[in-house]
């Protein structure tokens, strides 16, 4: 009998087998085909701050999609807008809406290895361990590790050429998905996407969807097929304090002037404990890992000491036990300071003022407001009268302290069960194309706007990501992975695939 079981099996495994390879061979083949494609997209500058460029996006996007049999629409916002591509397809009874990024972080060239961010580089590993450059037509011959440097080449427009890579290779493979598809292009994203939500709210009925994936962000750093379930939400604030009115003489007036960075500093450090964890009374409320939670926490397979040997760290925060459980919690980080002159330019004064720009990470668990409350209640608790302007001059006579607070709320964080429909068909997808079940994390530490569709929508939301973890998002010399590049549109190709 058990001989019977194994035959009967064994047509089913090569079978399998020999669709992972056709998988394989295609999405090889439209990598290679799609490379023009992504060259092209990176060339184009992209930082929100420049709406020209953000129109040669938009531009760019609307003719791509539309060459693909998507209708296009702009939705205008009272900054960039966001476009909305459609395609339906026959007997269609869900609707899946998928997110990308356009728009990149702000460059500064002069940090970058290459001729200009915006002029993408192909490049591989010398035996000294630098990155070397090397001719772009060699790329037709890639190796998995060879990498294109560019702006947004992972964060995040190196998926949007996937992603269009993997519905040329689908019409060509006769794949077509038993669901429509809309696709909201967001050109705002690294200035926080603030006219998002109420964009959401005004066009909810032209959103409509079943479910919403988002192909962004990178993989676990195993490298392995992953899918993320959440994100944290993010808030900012800007926070101020004062000395003299314009920078003074410190031999003069050194021991006599009270110096705004020494204040800045101290009021920050009162934020902490040593070991990195938020001691403002109630900031962690709300927040409970419990024995399922802790089980889904655990199965992610980090290696804490690799973490640490990356970062080049000997200890970790103490606000959780392990990577995994420290980013379930709300983050206050100071992202920035400034106060004076420093290096070449540094002076012998008192400085007049002194900023900490902070970003509050969210988990949906806490609500954004009553943090960033408490966060200003601790200021006034130090002494401080809490302004929301610079002060006047009868505000700065009046009183001893003072500091100016100014907030904002980007968006909130969402998580969405593992066995949720779009959950166990994106596992589904996934599982096929690789053999093997993905890398399932509960909730990324970063954050993107999708908070707004979940919660005006009312869908769940799941992340794809596809990036190698070694991409230097935000950072000059960022950076896609080839091998990531053809596993992200083998990654696309399935989902197209797969039924729903």
């Amino acid at each position: 009998m058990k001989y019977l079981v194994l035959f009967t099996f064994l047509p089913i495994l090569v079978m399998a087998q020999n669709k992972s390879a056709q998988l394989d061979d295609l999405s090889n083949r439209y990598a290679e085909r799609s490379f023009p494609l992504l060259k092209e997209l990176l060339s184009i500058p992209n930082d929100a701050f420049y709406p020209d460029d953000i129109e040669k996006n938009v531009t760019w996007c609307e003719t791509e999609f539309g060459m693909r049999g998507f209708a296009t629409n702009r939705i205008a916002t009272k900054g960039a807008p966001l476009v909305l591509a459609e395609r339906s397809h026959k007997s269609a009874k869900k609707t899946v809406l998928i997110y990308l990024q356009i728009d990149g972080q702000p460059v500064d060239s002069t940090r970058w290895f290459q001729e200009s961010p915006y002029t993408p580089t192909l490049k591989k590993k010398g035996q000294d361990g630098d990155w070397e450059s090397i001719p772009w037509n060699r790329i037709t011959n890639y190796e998995d590790d060879w990498r294109v440097f560019a702006r947004s080449a992972s964060d995040a427009k190196g998926p949007v050429a996937m992603f269009l890579a993997a519905l040329d290779a689908a019409a060509e493979a006769s794949i077509r998905p038993n669901y429509n598809i809309k696709v909201i292009m967001d050109f705002e994203e690294e200035l926080g996407s603030p006219h998002l939500p109420q964009a959401v709210i005004d066009n909810a009925s032209l959103l409509e969807s079943d479910m919403l994936i988002i192909f962004d962000g990178p993989r676990h750093i195993t490298n392995k097929p992953t899918l993320t379930f959440g994100a944290r939400g993010i808030a900012t604030a800007t926070l101020t304090t004062y000395g003299p009115v314009v920078p003074q003489h410190s031999g003069h007036f050194g021991n006599y002037a009270p110096n705004p960075a020494l204040r800045l500093s101290k009021l920050l450090a009162s934020m902490k404990d040593d070991s990195g964890r938020v001691i403002i009374p109630g900031f962690y409320d709300g927040i409970r890992i419990d024995e399922d939670t802790e089980k889904i926490l655990r199965a992610v397979p980090d290696n804490e000491n690799q973490i640490k040997n990356r970062l080049q760290i000997v200890e970790a925060d103490g606000v959780g036990n392990y990577y995994q459980e420290a980013i379930q919690y709300p983050s206050l980080n100071i992202r920035g300071m400034q106060s004076g002159w420093i290096n070449e330019k540094v002076r012998t004064i008192i400085p007049g003022w002194a900023r900490a720009e902070i970003d509050v990470r969210l988990v949906l668990e806490s609500d954004p407001k009553r943090l960033l409350n408490l966060i200003k209640s601790h200021v006034q608790d130090q002494g401080y009268v809490v302004i929301d302007t610079e002060p006047t001059k009868e505000e700065r006579l009046k009183h001893h302290k003072i500091a100016t607070l100014t907030t904002e709320i980007s968006y909130q964080s969402f998580r969405t069960d593992f066995d949720s429909e779009v959950g166990l068909w994106l596992r589904s997808a996934l599982g096929k194309a690789f053999g093997e079940e993905p890398i399932m994390i509960r909730v990324s530490g970063g954050s993107i706007p999708i908070s707004p569709f979940v919660s005006t929508l009312g869908i769940p939301a799941v992340t794809v990501p596809t990036v190698n973890r070694d991409n230097n998002q935000h950072s000059p010399n960022e950076n896609i992975r080839l091998g990531n590049y053809r596993e992200g549109i083998k990654t696309m190709i399935a989902i197209l695939k797969e039924k729903l």
